[in-house]
């Protein structure tokens, strides 16, 4: 349910953008460098898998927090972009019950498209693709000794700018992530939780 919203929202959004055009010289294009900055909702999948021989449902809880990126068009229509956070720390239920947590990291590398690139359009949509590593790191957990393995998995995202002038921007934008760890606890291997979070900021936007 939180994933078809999402996408519901930003693909409506989206298609409206590429509708709506500005006379005013803002076009964005080749050189761009620029930072978006908001506040993030992780959203991890409901179902987040079975450990220990299926005895034990994992379920791990949304989070918000503070989130930024780092791009650079190096085309009209294409760029790549860096998304980065401070660290995001949830709650995870074991058979309903909260029991363990862990705190983790997200940096994700996109190719961007921006199908109105180069144009005077004062919404900017943007679609892109790329690789996610995801960093755990202080794990605990009441039953235990607990140790998420980091990740590596693909990467996908929507987004829009709407220009305010020709420097700031508002942004939203959300970020498809794959992102399965191994767990184990006490050294045993107790399965793999499989987060695969929706990522939505809303925030502004500057380009240099």
């Amino acid at each position: 349910m939180r994933k078809s919203s999402v996408v519901s929202l930003l693909a409506g959004g989206l298609a409206a953008a590429t509708l709506m055009t500005s006379t005013q010289a803002l076009a964005y294009g080749a050189g761009d460098l620029y930072t978006r900055l908001g506040i993030a909702k992780v959203a991890p999948e409901s179902d987040n898998g079975s450990l220990a021989g299926g005895t034990v449902a994992a379920d791990v809880q949304d989070e918000n927090g503070f989130a930024f990126t780092l791009g650079y068009r190096f085309h009209d229509k294409l760029g790549v972009e860096l998304l980065a956070a401070l660290p995001f720390e949830h709650d995870i239920n074991l058979n309903g019950t909260n029991l363990a947590s862990t705190k983790h990291l997200p940096p994700t590398l996109t190719l961007q498209y921006y199908p109105l690139g180069g144009t005077e359009a004062r919404i900017q949509p943007y679609v892109g693709a790329g690789i996610n590593y995801t960093h755990f790191s202080d794990e605990s957990s009441a039953l235990g000794d607990l140790d998420l393995d980091d990740s590596w998995g693909a990467a996908g995202q929507l987004g829009v700018d709407l220009l305010i002038d020709e420097h700031w921007a508002l942004n939203a934008a959300a970020w498809y992530l794959d992102i399965d760890a191994d767990a184990t606890l006490n050294g045993a291997d107790i399965g793999t939780v499989n987060i695969d979070p929706w990522v939505v900021m809303g925030g502004i936007s500057f380009r240099y």
